[in-house]
């Protein structure tokens, strides 16, 4: 027998007991996203303490957690931003960010780049047409370069943005190329930017730092260079989280290209799930309890699922989950459970094997009752900001933030069912 006062067997939901758990979810209910403004800035303290030989700048990768409040945190702390779209970087704008302090890295260039770089947005060409459409919209302008450097790394080939397998930035092999457009233009390309995918071996920093500043030895204007994020989180008792100490190997480098090439390079980098994955709790209830006979499975069937964390759909990605009572005085066993999502959807399963979507892997959980509250933690990266948003015309869930007195705070309405459709037109010739 065991008991359920606290929140046991999750790592990624130790700054959340269960006392305060049952009061978030009574007080603002279910689906809740709830972030944590101290680990929130625990985590940028780290990344600021990234080993650099001439100076460092962080950039948080804002497609982990879009929210304003979790941007204002951040910055606060004194990172810049990092954006996937033009869409973004508005966002950024409207969250209070200056435009000096975004720089764009997409796969396609925004309608209104020339709007957003008179604000001040940098751009991070990653593509030799996104070079050239540079070059005629701001002849003789500034710009960064993401290079694909030829090497790959990530947990899954879906998290892999490095190698010959991978479409983001310019193969390392077309740099002429490059050059060519810039003396075309008159570019001055004073950044360089290279992004292998998620992993934490300092082994593999140090070799794409190295190849790419062989790159940025052939980059005269180069001044900053950018080794992208992808440090990865370990949300699973047992996983291991990245330690950005380890990064030393990473500034011999930068001190060893100074003392060849005569440039002392400055460092970016880009964090994302780094800085917010562990800062995250979505907060769920038990809607229903149900089995498939004695050679099949049980099931807890939450109100929450793919619409608002889709990675394990997607790629088999693990999140630690706890079921909590809602009668704090209850003691109970434990049991063996699927955690299904509310959609009408098979692949709407958060207990899947690891890395493999198709699989099914039962948790040991507290037993469950209707009306139980589920934390499922590690939800502050590509949760919020990545899923299935309105399938199954669910409404996007709502987002709190704790501060740093444990006070907790709402900093996302719940979606509703007129903003979901207010953008349908009906043709008038269906009457």
């Amino acid at each position: 027998m065991t008991t359920s006062k606290t929140i046991a067997d999750t790592t990624a939901c130790d700054w959340l007991d269960a006392a305060q758990a049952r009061a978030v979810h009574r007080e603002f209910g279910s689906p809740s996203y709830i972030y944590d403004q101290r680990v929130l800035e625990g985590q940028a303290g780290r990344a600021l303490a990234f080993p650099s030989a001439f100076g460092l700048t962080v950039r948080y990768a804002m497609k982990a957690c879009p929210s304003a409040a979790v941007i204002r945190v951040l910055t606060g702390c004194g990172l810049q931003i990092d954006a996937s779209s033009g869409f973004e970087a508005r966002r950024a704008l409207m969250a209070g960010v200056a435009g000096d302090q975004i720089q764009i890295t997409a796969q396609e260039l925004p309608e209104d780049l020339d709007d957003l770089m008179a604000l001040g947005v940098r751009l991070n060409a990653c593509s030799l047409n996104q070079l050239d459409r540079f070059g005629q919209l701001a002849p003789g302008g500034e710009l960064s370069v993401r290079i694909n450097p030829g090497l790959g790394s990530g947990h899954s080939q879906r998290t892999n943005v490095g190698g010959p397998s991978a479409s983001f930035g310019i193969w390392h092999a077309y740099l002429d190329q490059v050059k060519a457009i810039a003396g075309r233009f008159g570019l001055r390309i004073t950044g360089l930017h290279s992004h292998i995918g998620s992993g934490s071996d300092p082994a593999v920093w140090q070799r794409c730092a190295r190849l790419t500043l062989d790159i940025a030895a052939r980059l005269p204007d180069v001044a900053t260079v950018n080794l992208g994020g992808g440090f990865k989180v370990g949300r699973m008792p047992g996983e291991t989280s990245t330690d950005l100490a380890a990064g030393e190997p990473v500034a011999e480098e930068f001190a060893a290209f100074a003392r060849t090439n005569g440039r002392e390079l400055h460092l970016e980098i880009e964090p994302g799930g780094f800085l917010v994955a562990q800062a995250g709790i979505l907060l769920c209830t038990v809607m229903d309890v149900v089995d498939t006979g004695t050679d099949g499975f049980s099931f807890i069937k939450v109100d929450s699922g793919m619409t608002e964390i889709l990675r394990p759909s997607l790629y088999g990605a693990q999140h630690p989950i706890a079921v909590v009572p809602h009668d704090a005085d209850e003691e109970r066993g434990t049991a063996e459970y699927l955690v299904a999502g509310h959609c009408c959807e098979s692949g709407d399963v958060l207990t899947p094997e690891p890395d493999n979507p198709e699989g099914l892997s039962p948790r040991t959980l507290t037993e469950a009752r209707i009306g139980d509250v589920v934390c499922i933690g590690g939800a502050g990266a590509y949760c919020a900001g990545m899923a299935a948003k309105n399938y199954n015309s669910f409404p996007e869930a709502q987002e709190l933030l704790r501060d740093r007195d444990a006070g907790v705070h709402l900093i996302r309405r719940r979606q509703r069912l007129d903003q979901i459709v207010g953008n349908e037109v009906i043709p008038g010739f269906l009457g």
